[in-house]
């Protein structure tokens, strides 16, 4: 049942931190999953969506959507913190299967009814590989959307011709291997003032393209990610363990899958930018190309932050729910899949 209680959080917090106001959701092990809700109200929608934030991020992620496409397609969203984020209580057994099984048990436990949407966002979009999730689950799903999802390079299919002399490749092993094994020292330098800020980051143009810097004028950027939030080792730990989970083994190939809608080819969505930095679009028209069941949209001047993008958003949300494509979002002749 709904309890409006605050989440147990294990945090240094201080006298002042904001008291936790938001609803929460118990679940069946105890945690606590904390939620937010916008649109239109549950019971008069005709759609509900559950979206699924990134690293670094929360359920109070932007996500604006013109009131009039809300009223006029009868949207109810459903944002949650992720276990160990925001108000949630952390999992310290967090896997690809329980981050999965959590959407299950908040839909549940909200009673979204026999059918709803998800729309995973970069690092949010690894619980949305739904092979865990039971059968009579997967019924219920009416669509899905993965945004600039990230890419695990440990996935058998990947040919090494399309991964050996992709730079980030060699980055992710190494801060893997270091976040595994030597987690103490990583918390020690990144809380150094001459490791790089996200602030920095956001300044300079490293891993964002021309459009992610205009969106973060409009954002509040990466909070979670500050020098001071990651010296709380609550924090640190939160993030430390999305990473872990997300570029480790897992115990499936995503890109064996088979269709989890076989009636309906049109059900799965992967927006991605050809400008992003950080998830490169190559490995995405690979997937693409190997799970032809998936609508693959890629937005010729998007960076990562796509979801942030004016218009997107709209694009996104008419894919998944009309299956329309917005024109301005079409890949360019020259950036389609080979």
């Amino acid at each position: 049942a709904t309890q409006l209680l605050p989440a147990q959080l294990e945090t240094d917090s201080s006298p002042e931190d904001p008291p936790l106001v938001s609803p929460t959701v118990k679940l069946s092990d105890g945690r606590h999953i904390a939620y937010r809700e916008r649109g239109v109200p549950k019971a008069k929608s005709n759609c509900k969506i559950i979206i699924v934030h990134g690293f670094g991020s929360s359920k109070d992620m932007n996500f604006q959507v013109p009131q009039e496409l809300i009223e006029e397609l009868g949207i109810y969203f459903l944002l949650y913190d992720r276990a160990g984020y925001g108000e949630s209580d952390p999992n310290p057994k967090r896997s690809v299967k329980s981050e999965a099984l959590d959407i299950q048990e908040l839909a549940d436990q909200l009673q979204l009814g026999p059918k709803f949407y998800v729309i995973g966002v970069s690092m949010g979009s690894y619980p949305i590989w739904i092979i865990y999730l039971p059968v009579d689950y997967l019924r219920r799903l009416a669509g899905v959307a993965m945004v600039v999802p990230v890419i695990n390079y440990r996935w058998p299919s990947f040919p090494d011709s399309f991964t050996r002399e992709d730079y980030r490749r060699p980055l992710v092993k190494l801060l893997h291997w270091v976040a595994k094994y030597t987690p103490g020292l990583l918390h020690w330098s990144v809380t150094r003032k001459w490791f790089p800020s996200p602030s920095v980051m956001e300044e300079k143009p490293v891993f964002f393209n021309k459009r992610d810097m205009e969106a973060l004028k409009k954002t509040e950027g990466f909070p979670m990610l500050t020098k001071e939030r990651l010296r709380e080792r609550s924090v640190f730990n939160t993030l430390r363990n999305d990473f872990l989970v997300c570029y480790g083994d897992w115990d499936f190939d995503p890109m064996e899958l088979t269709s989890p809608f076989p009636q309906n080819q049109n059900c799965v969505h992967i927006w991605q930018g050809y400008e992003d930095k950080i998830v490169p679009f190559e490995l995405q028209r690979c997937i693409s190309k190997k799970l032809p069941w998936i609508q693959y949209h890629e937005v010729a001047d998007g960076g990562h932050l796509l979801v942030h993008y004016n218009g997107l958003r709209e694009a996104i949300l008419q894919a998944m729910l009309l299956g329309e494509e917005h024109h301005l979002y079409r890949p360019s002749a020259d950036k389609t899949v080979p």
